[in-house]
């Protein structure tokens, strides 16, 4: 089935969620963080996803925003920092989040192919839209679509309903893209066709329902989508 429909994932596919903690680090007097700021970051990143898996078993659901100062909160005290500025600092900076570099091209491209463009996030709407226009991309989306619509983080099912029922197409039709093993594994699972994007070069995971296909960045996406009919 041909491909209608381009749907990705937000946070570490689209924006780089390490972006924050590395502006911090290189500003003048950073002091200490400058050391410490990758682990900061991948705590914080490691326990954003964690918790919104655990609210979601649970039945606990908040939004997105109350899950990420939750992490940065355990991922700060993790690393000895205590400083209620440089936290209010970093929260400001992820609500804005930078795009990897490819990303504007790469949209650009898939809407001169005449395919229709979303987010699927765990992302609140707020934060979403803030991550959006700060990279100047909502001109090159059709959806931004959040969890909150269902109230439930992904994995769930209710959460890809999403993208059928705002752009009325099938699953096979959808090419779901996300830098995340377990999501990508999931929305194989669910029916969409799937492009893991592998930044870190990890192995694939020991999980059922593989990505498609695998590249390490976002560069060439309208040029994958033939391999998918």
């Amino acid at each position: 089935m041909t491909i209608t429909t381009c749907i990705f994932d937000a946070y570490g596919t689209l924006f780089d969620v390490s972006a924050a903690a590395r502006a911090v680090a290189e500003e003048p007097g950073a002091g200490a963080f400058a050391g410490v700021w990758q682990d900061v970051a991948g705590h914080w990143r490691a326990k954003q996803l964690q918790y919104t898996w655990i609210r979601a078993l649970t039945g606990r659901h908040t939004d997105f925003w109350q899950v990420t100062q939750d992490a940065l909160d355990w991922a700060l005290e993790r690393c000895d920092v205590v400083d209620a500025e440089l936290r209010e600092r970093l929260l400001g900076l992820y609500f804005t989040l930078a795009a990897y570099p490819e990303v504007p091209g790469m949209l650009a491209e898939l809407k001169d192919a005449g395919l229709a463009t979303g987010i699927l996030s765990n992302g609140s709407p707020e934060m979403l839209q803030g991550a959006v226009d700060s990279a100047l991309i909502g001109d090159m989306l059709d959806a931004v679509l959040s969890v909150e619509s269902v109230g439930i983080f992904k994995p769930d099912a209710r959460v890809y309903d999403l993208v059928g029922a705002h752009f009325g197409c099938r699953p096979d039709q959808v090419l779901f893209v996300s830098s995340n093993g377990w999501d990508v594994t999931s929305a194989s699972a669910y029916g969409f066709r799937t492009l893991w994007v592998n930044r870190a070069g990890e192995p694939v995971d020991r999980l059922p329902d593989p990505p498609d296909r695998i590249a390490s960045d976002l560069t060439g996406v309208a040029g994958l989508l033939g391999r998918f009919s």
